[in-house]
Formats: C-alpha cells, structure tokens, sequence
C-alpha cells in the first residue's frame, strides 16, 4: 500500500525536520511547505491525504488556508492546525473555519502522530 501523503506548512525549519523524521519513521511521505503561498501552490498541483499547519506563516495564516480549503477548493481533507498562539480566539476561528484539529505548541510528536492517523482514519474509513 502506498504512504499517505502528508502537507506540513510550518516556517520553523527545526520543528519541521523533527516532525517530518518522525512522521516518516511512522509510514507518512511528508511535504515541507514554509510559508501560505507554497501551500496554496502545492495544495492546487497535489492534493495531500492531509495538512498539518501552523497558524502563523507568512502570506497566508493557516485558519486562511483552513479557509481557502474548505471554501474555495470545497475539500473537506483533514487539516490539523499547530500554534504556540493557543488562545481561545485562535481555537475557535480556526474549528469555525473547518479545521479537524488544533494542537498548541510545543507539539508532541507522538500526539501529533496520534491525531493525524486518528483524522485519516475518519476521513478514509467513513
């Protein structure tokens, strides 16, 4: 069976290497995007089999591309959203807008494991 393709949009490059080692080691193809437009470009070329996102990033913040998704490109994939901007206003917009998840930084890779295979699971075995 082939690997379920991962987008992880986050501009911070240690965080993004260690998340992607780890998803990696665990089965995922994962995508490094650094900031919203390459998202937005990657997202239009390659629709991934989920996003994991960080709110704050250049161009475009993730709840934005949380939007484009859902509204624009009418996909419901799974986007789980990261951010150390945690705070309830955040949490909301961001499920308001559609996101699946909301993990607050820092993130565990482990419990980033388990909510990512928890959202694909839900979205390909319903």
């Amino acid at each position: 069976m082939e690997p379920k393709k991962l987008l992880l949009a986050e501009d911070d490059a240690m965080l993004a290497s260690l998340l992607k080692y780890r998803l990696e080691k665990d089965g995922y193809a994962v995508a490094i995007k650094s900031n919203g437009r390459e998202v937005k470009r990657d997202i239009a070329e390659h629709l991934p089999d989920a996003i994991i996102c960080d709110v704050m990033m250049p161009y475009f913040s993730g709840i934005e591309l949380v939007d484009y998704l859902r509204n624009d490109l009418k996909s419901d994939i799974p986007i789980i959203l990261i951010s150390a901007a945690s705070n309830e206003e955040n949490v909301i917009s961001a499920f308001k807008m559609g996101a699946n998840d909301f993990i607050a930084k820092p993130v565990s890779p482990s419990e980033l494991l388990i909510r990512v295979s928890r959202e694909i699971d839900r979205y390909y075995c319903s």
